[in-house]
């Protein structure tokens, strides 16, 4: 179905077409009198274990499935795609509505009391994970996606809206990232889109637990020390098509989730990974994390052009930093290296690779620069913690001090007998480094690393580790607490902008902040209680009113309770009054105190780092 674009210079649309199927009843003459005694319509009945709907249509019912035992259409040759299907619908399936209408007859009686007055079944789109695509087409410059619209007309005001800005202004007054085309990059092949758009339309009311990881379209993009992982007990998640290891099972333990609203199975080993990165050393893998190269005889003054960092350092210097738009909201939360004179390499999230890529492309204009996606060439490997320049100095006969290493810069090592470029930073709040070391070298490089490490006590880690981690330190998570519509300074991240520097991308938005002050702060908040957990979206109270809510969440094992983050309204405050108000967070209807602080719990002078 995704080629229907691309004989008009379009591309190929990651996104499959299911048939869905719902029943309208004739009219039911004590629904018609109820509706005309309260002067409104019922309430729609969702049944989430059943997975259907059943709404009032006139003076009719409205049964709608999300059947398990679902249909794609046009999936396969035996199918093809019409060239015209304007009016039409499927022929009727009633076997597969049957248990579902029984279902719903012992729910609601007075639906069984009425005869069917029309079938229809016609075509519903899904892209791989149910939402929309709106905002510019990757690789198709000045062309814009509006498309697969799950829930229909519901969704067109705020998508004419969204477009419109996309169009004429080249962003968003929103953060649009759910449904940008960019989240998707090579891997959503016809059988992926086919397998994991049946999946989404069977569990549109299942319970989508945190951490929940869906079964279909795995292995579509492999780390090269994949199966190292998981023979050492590596229990895997997907993310933009990549396999990552989020948790280590230990030896007797089954290496799989159990879902739970409460502590999951695997929150002690994330603890144990966690304290490990705390107080000895860790590793994991993230080779997923996008990996652009930059370069040409214009790449300083573009990379000073379209970042709010400055880029003219030494060779070997990393620059953390951000691309803004023009209003200073966060495009892209990234590092930049320094490799040569004219070479630089961007690391991002792995979900937001293609995004920052195609950022850097329509910021281009008349630089002289190449731009590359270099994410497969190399392997990386991170090593973190107290005890991390001790393994590194067992398996590699470079200087790993601070003299020779500071903090914030690269150098090419060798390990073993691979050739690899240690990046000392961290994501963690610990001492540590990133090895980049090529695909076909990567193997060789674990192994090296493991076999002394694990001697010493070092712990195999996983995504899980990292998040806890990061919200102990503070560290902005891109997605969640940075986005396009957060401006840098209101998110604390106003030290990694250079606001001397004469002509950036969202320079103006600096300026104009400075002076006007700031309307928002992102806050830290601990729980008093050690006990709840947080996820995002818990609201945040202020001396008792509710102000915000959590950006993001998670359990800091060092500090021994959840932590989040929130912006928090501030203007014409000062700091401190902000930080001297009480703060709660509501956790499933029960408020919990909270400490606030505007300077990470764990480390605040990054003195461990």
């Amino acid at each position: 179905v995704g080629e229907w674009f691309k004989p008009y210079g379009g591309r190929t649309l990651p996104m499959m077409v299911m048939s869905h199927q719902y029943m309208l009843t004739d009219e039911i003459p004590e629904l018609e009198a109820w509706s005309a005694e309260h002067g409104h319509k019922l309430p729609l009945l969702r049944d989430v274990d059943s997975s259907y709907y059943l709404r009032q249509e006139k003076h009719g019912l409205n049964l709608g499935p999300y059947e398990r035992n679902c249909k794609a259409h046009w999936a396969d040759p035996s199918d093809p795609l019409p060239e015209d299907f304007s009016f039409q619908l499927y022929p009727d399936d009633l076997e597969r509505l049957e248990w579902y209408v029984e279902d719903a007859m012992a729910r609601v009686p007075l639906l069984g009391t009425a005869g069917v007055s029309k079938v229809i079944n016609g075509p519903i789109p899904y892209a791989p994970d149910g939402m929309p695509l709106i905002g510019p087409m990757p690789g198709v410059p000045n062309a814009f996606e509006a498309c697969v619209f799950t829930f229909g007309i519901a969704q067109g005001g705020g998508a004419g809206k969204v477009l419109a800005e996309w169009i004429t202004e080249g962003q968003t007054e929103w953060d649009m990232w759910s449904c940008d085309p960019r989240r998707y990059t090579d891997y959503t092949d016809h059988d992926y889109c086919v397998a994991k758009g049946m999946e989404i339309y069977g569990h549109e009311y299942a319970m989508h637990f945190p951490w929940y990881e869906w079964p279909a379209g795995r292995d579509k993009k492999l780390s090269p020390v994949h199966d190292k992982v998981v023979e050492l007990g590596g229990v895997m998640g997907a993310y933009n098509g990549w396999e990552r290891a989020n948790w280590f099972a230990r030896e007797a333990q089954e290496p799989e989730y159990q879902y739970s609203w409460q502590r999951q199975n695997f929150f002690d080993n994330v603890r144990e990974e966690h304290m490990a990165v705390r107080q000895g050393v860790g590793m994991y893998d993230m080779s997923s994390f996008g990996k652009i190269r930059v370069e040409g005889r214009d790449v300083e003054a573009f990379m000073n052009y379209v970042g709010g960092g400055d880029y003219s350092v030494a060779n070997g210097k990393i620059v953390y930093t951000q691309f803004l738009n023009r209003r200073g909201g966060i495009e892209a939360d990234v590092t930049v290296t320094r490799l040569t004179e004219q070479s630089y390499l961007v690391v991002t999230p792995a979900a937001t690779r293609l995004a920052d890529e195609t950022w850097l492309r329509r910021n281009q204009g008349d630089f002289e620069v190449v731009i590359t996606d270099v994410t497969s060439s190399e392997g990386v490997l991170a090593i973190m913690g107290p005890r991390s320049r001790e393994l590194l100095e067992a398996v590699s006969p470079n200087d790993f001090t601070n003299a020779s290493n500071p903090f914030g810069t690269a150098q090419e090592i060798e390990i073993g007998m691979g050739l690899a470029r240690a990046h000392r930073v961290t994501y963690v709040g610990e001492l540590g480094w990133e090895i980049y070391v090529s695909a076909d070298m990567a193997g060789h490089v674990f192994e090296r690393l493991a076999e002394p490490g694990l001697e010493m006590g070092m712990r195999l880690c996983g995504m899980h580790m990292m998040d806890t981690c990061r919200i102990e330190k503070g560290f902005r998570h891109f997605g969640h607490d940075i986005t396009s519509e957060d401006h840098v300074m209101e998110a604390g991240l106003g030290f990694a902008v250079k606001k001397d520097k004469a002509n950036y991308i969202g320079r103006e938005a600096i300026l104009a902040k400075q002076e006007n002050g700031l309307d928002m702060r992102l806050l830290q908040f601990k729980l008093s209680d050690p006990e709840p957990l947080l996820y995002h979206a818990e609201p945040v109270l202020r001396d008792g009113e509710i102000v915000s809510y959590l950006t993001s969440g998670a359990y800091g094992h060092h500090e021994g309770a959840a932590m989040g983050m929130g912006y928090i309204p501030c203007k014409g405050e000062k700091l401190a009054d902000v930080l001297g108000s009480t703060f709660e967070i509501d956790v499933a209807g029960t408020r919990v105190e909270a400490e606030v602080s505007s300077k990470p719990f764990y480390d605040p002078k990054s003195e461990r780092v």
